[in-house]
């Protein structure tokens, strides 16, 4: 259970994610803003206060044992740098290299990156691969959990569901899959481009737990993974969140997916964080 402190410790870190954000994609006129936004919340809750991690890599005794993580939906990985950052796998600084020629910090989480356990491109292959790293991790006798994010637009993926057919039976129950609910995608609505319906009800059809909560709530996001990690079988979170959240202009905006903001926008965003 996360206390007062936790809470505004959470609210710090999170306003510090989405500065970052808005910066690193600024700076580099390219990148995701909205959907790093709305999974802003659950990867600072995820990251500070849920996954046993190593920012000193294998010289760390607890490196064998660390919760892996995958970031299916890979073209938001601003936020995800900024939290690897935050814990210290590589300096703040290097933020400002995002997206830049040369810098370990490209569009998509690539493995030069400190702290980056899977190299993600193509949408709907992160919940096979994190499949895969639970398998490896029961036949090593690990205690370690995998946990990935994937985006709802992505669970119109094929590959997705064979996935989700598979964890239950491997018994899978080290591996957690937190889904960003926002309801976009690059083209509009998910549900307007191929409806997901009732989701909560077709993930339980295929033998998994599912969690559904607030995905801007750090307490609900908080308890439903640490729930997660005590069930016998895979779990899924369905946490609903609103895509550009944090900033009103961008919010539940899909023209906000994969666009950089000018100086009068991105100024704005900036007076909104402060």
């Amino acid at each position: 259970m996360l206390t007062k402190n936790d809470i505004i410790e959470l609210e710090n870190l999170a306003l510090e994610n989405r500065r970052n954000i808005i910066d690193m994609v600024y700076e580099a006129q390219s990148g995701h803003i909205g959907g790093s936004l709305s999974a802003c919340d659950i990867m600072t809750v995820l990251f500070h206060k849920c996954m046993k991690h190593s920012p000193k890599g294998k010289l760390s005794k607890d490196y064998a044992n660390r919760d892996r993580f995958v970031l299916s939906k890979g073209h938001v990985s601003p936020i995800y740098y900024s939290v690897l950052a935050q814990l210290g796998f590589f300096k703040k600084s290097e933020l400002k290299t995002f997206r830049k020629l040369a810098s370990r910090l490209q569009g998509h989480p690539a493995l030069l990156t400190p702290g980056v356990e899977v190299a993600s491109g193509s949408l709907g292959q992160g919940l096979s691969v994190a499949c895969g790293i639970a398998i490896a991790l029961k036949l090593d006798k690990n205690p370690a959990n995998v946990f990935v994010l994937l985006g709802d637009g992505e669970l119109q993926e094929g590959n997705i569901w064979e996935a989700f057919m598979q964890a239950p039976h491997r018994k899978l129950n080290n591996l957690v899959a937190i889904i960003d609910r926002n309801r976009l995608q690059i083209d509009g609505s998910t549900e307007d481009i191929k409806p997901l319906g009732n989701l909560s009800d077709k993930i339980k059809a295929f033998g998994w737990d599912v969690i559904e909560i607030d995905g801007h709530d750090f307490s609900q996001i908080y308890d439903a993974i640490e729930k997660a990690k005590l069930s016998d079988i895979p779990t899924a979170i369905i946490a609903n969140t609103i895509k550009g959240k944090g900033v009103s202009f961008m919010e539940n905006n899909p023209g906000w997916h994969g666009k950089a903001p000018g100086k009068e926008d991105y100024e704005k965003a900036k007076l909104e964080l402060s």
